[in-house]
């Protein structure tokens, strides 16, 4: 069977979120790397399987799929004894819940904060007046993270799903862009610490490289 091959660039944020469930998963996975600085995520062969010019999108033996997180809850399925999609209802729906909660109320705010973040640590040009509106946003978010995982202890209960790992990695360069908001809560300094502290996370703190081992 062929390997999976990962098409993104290594240091991308959404690239990094599929690299770190593969790697959960300890899926070999060829990673292609696609310049986005020369504009190859534009280009018609690019575009003929990722018809919205973004990255990542994969191909599994001639399965094409684009979208983070469909790919993610795709590799999840093909590998249901991780747990990772819960399959008893009860479970399944507060998954589903998780997922919506980071879906609606994380990612809006923590991916335009994140971003801001990203593009500082590289020297980039960033705005510092978006990314102080969007972290008071996410702020008064995690006031309600907080009282779910004073709950239970992931999102959707005492074991870790996608939901948990989608916050990923801007969970990862909020905390570590100089702002305690992830860590001042105590249940979501727990929460966000055992996050960034799975080795899946860790394996690509130099960007998503081809892992064909693990």
């Amino acid at each position: 069977m062929a390997i999976l091959k990962l098409y993104g660039a290594k240091i991308a944020t959404c690239t990094r979120r599929v690299g770190t469930v593969l790697h959960e998963l300890n899926v070999p996975f060829e990673l292609i790397e696609i310049d986005l600085m020369k504009g190859q995520h534009k280009t018609p062969e690019f575009m003929k399987n990722q018809p919205f010019g973004q990255i990542p999108y994969i191909d599994d033996d001639g399965f094409i799929l684009y979208e983070t997180r469909a790919i993610c809850r795709y590799i999840a399925a093909k590998y249901p004894a991780s747990g990772l999609i819960p399959t008893e209802p009860k479970a399944n729906a507060l998954f589903e819940q998780a997922a919506a909660v980071e879906l609606t109320n994380f990612d809006p705010s923590a991916s335009k904060a994140g971003l801001q973040l990203f593009k500082k640590n590289l020297g980039w040009p960033s705005d510092d007046a978006v990314m102080t509106e969007q972290l008071e946003i996410l702020d008064k978010k995690l006031d309600a993270y907080e009282v779910i995982l004073s709950k239970s202890r992931y999102l959707g209960g005492d074991t870790i799903t996608l939901a948990d790992l989608f916050h990923l990695p801007y969970a990862g360069f909020i905390g570590a862009g100089g702002t305690d908001i992830m860590t001042r809560r105590p249940n979501v300094a727990r929460w966000y610490n055992e996050l960034i502290s799975r080795p899946s996370w860790l394996a690509y703190q130099d960007g998503v490289k081809t892992t064909k081992d693990y």
